[in-house]
């Protein structure tokens, strides 16, 4: 069978009423941009995906097509609006995707966290089923109340039985039209999801479970914002799938490359691998160039420099940091001015001094963090802290440099092997550590990626051969 083309439908008729404001729910901001926003850029970035439809609320079409507008998210193919009620959402949905059959997905625009894998799963089910639902196991107790009341028990369900249901929900485009052309024909039709129209209507169609994940949450309450905004921020986003050499060499060929750090460890790694892919680099350290990031004087000389030998700049990568180990009470104020000073306001004098160059060539800065960012550790507060401040730093440039088209990501590593860590920690097991090579390659792919606002994690699961790039 000819693989079918998949088409994901957003589905964003709701208007936050349960959440208590005026502004639907999936047009609130959470880690610096639109919930509906972040929902889109994953299924946007998804392989598995090759369109998307958006079903908006009623009179919210115009927040939609702005941040539509700069053409990032190119599979993007229509928004419309949405009709009174779910149902009547994907009928609308279902009309418009047209008579060629394809696997449609239908997605709650208020569930941004929705990963690579359970959308690709989703797709990968319906080579052999018609229709497939996204379940988790159910972690409480179930009960049926009485319907006079409410507040009887007259059953307690089998847990291991019961899943909660979310979405994806997929399905062959014949299999959901047929579905809601029978439901047309019922009077008393009342249905709160997909599925549960195909499986009144069409009872002969198995729907497979594929599994979900707990934190593929969907922002019905208040406290989900808050929920859902934390997950952003403590939850490192997804690797982005290793595009091929020839997308990163038109990605770097003829590019400027500006990295601080670019002497030893990540960040000369990163010189290695874009200048491999055609990038011309211009990389700064204390021991190369004498350049001190914490001195915004150094910085704007390494901006010159950039523009005086290529006349632009396309990427600036700031791998330059210390990692002061001891107690804070301890702390001289030299040690905590230059830790402070490298690990905070070093970013800041570099994202000042180089924001209008990239906005010319909407180009992108990459940041990197520390596992510690989400709770400090004893031991290297000033670190831990100031890298906290980074993800923050780099969340909001990501939604104020929007507009003008720059990038703003940061990575973030779990334990590397690299000489500032040797000399905070000594010897460790190599077996322990994430290679500093693989660390720069997934830099070099978020750099060069369509991604803003967002905080990757590397981990050695995501490791890959160095001859990929």
């Amino acid at each position: 069978m000819a693989r079918l083309r998949t088409v994901a439908v957003v589905l964003a008729g709701g208007t936050g009423a349960r959440v208590g404001l005026s502004t639907p729910k999936q047009l609130l901001k959470v880690a610096g941009k639109p919930i509906i926003e972040h929902t889109i850029a994953a299924l946007n970035s998804s392989a598995a995906v090759d369109e998307i439809i958006v079903m908006m609320a009623p009179g919210h079409l115009d927040p939609v097509r702005d941040l539509l507008r700069g053409g990032e998210y190119a599979k993007v193919t229509q928004l419309l609006e949405g009709g009174d009620t779910r149902n009547a959402t994907t009928r609308r949905a279902i009309k418009v995707i047209g008579d060629e059959e394809c696997n449609v997905l239908m997605h709650d625009a208020v569930r941004p966290l929705v990963s690579h894998r359970v959308i690709e799963d989703c797709v990968a089910a319906l080579v052999d089923a018609e229709a497939v639902d996204t379940a988790i196991p159910s972690a409480d107790t179930v009960i049926r109340v009485d319907e006079e009341t409410g507040s009887r028990i007259e059953d307690v369900l089998p847990r291991p039985l019961l899943r909660r249901g979310q979405t994806p929900q997929g399905f062959r485009l014949s299999v959901i039209r047929r579905a809601y052309e029978l439901a047309a024909e019922d009077p008393g039709f009342v249905a709160t999801d997909d599925c549960t129209v195909v499986l009144r209507y069409l009872p002969h169609v198995p729907i497979v479970v594929v599994r979900g994940e707990d934190r593929n949450m969907k922002v019905t309450e208040p406290i989900d914002v808050y929920l859902v905004d934390r997950l952003f921020q403590l939850q490192g986003q997804e690797v982005p799938a290793r595009r091929p050499l020839a997308d990163l060499d038109a990605a770097l060929t003829g590019r400027t490359v500006v990295v601080f750090g670019g002497s030893y460890g990540i960040g000369r790694d990163v010189v290695e691998i874009a200048r491999e892919h055609g990038a011309t680099v211009l990389a700064f350290s204390r021991s190369s160039t004498r350049t001190y990031v914490e001195r915004r004087e150094d910085v704007t000389a390494a901006c010159d420099r950039a523009l005086a030998e290529t006349g632009r700049v396309d990427y600036v990568v700031n791998a330059a940091g210390v990692l002061p180990r001891g107690h804070l009470v301890e702390a001289t104020d030299d040690v905590v001015q230059s830790a402070t000073e490298i690990n905070y306001l070093a970013p800041v004098y570099i994202a000042q001094t180089f924001h209008p160059h990239l906005a010319k060539t909407h180009g992108s800065l990459l940041f990197f963090t520390s596992s510690s960012h989400t709770r400090g550790r004893s031991g290297y507060s000033l670190y831990s802290s100031a890298k906290a401040a980074v993800v923050n730093l780099t969340q909001a440039l990501a939604d104020e440099w929007a507009a003008d088209g720059v990038r703003v990501n940061c990575v973030n590593p779990e334990r590397t092997a690299t000489p500032m860590r040797l000399t905070a920690f000594g010897a460790e097991p190599e077996s322990s550590l994430l290679a500093s090579r693989t660390v720069a390659e997934i830099a070099v792919h978020v750099a060069t990626s369509t991604w803003t606002g967002f905080v990757v994690d590397a981990r050695r699961e995501d490791t890959a051969p160095t001859t990929a790039l």
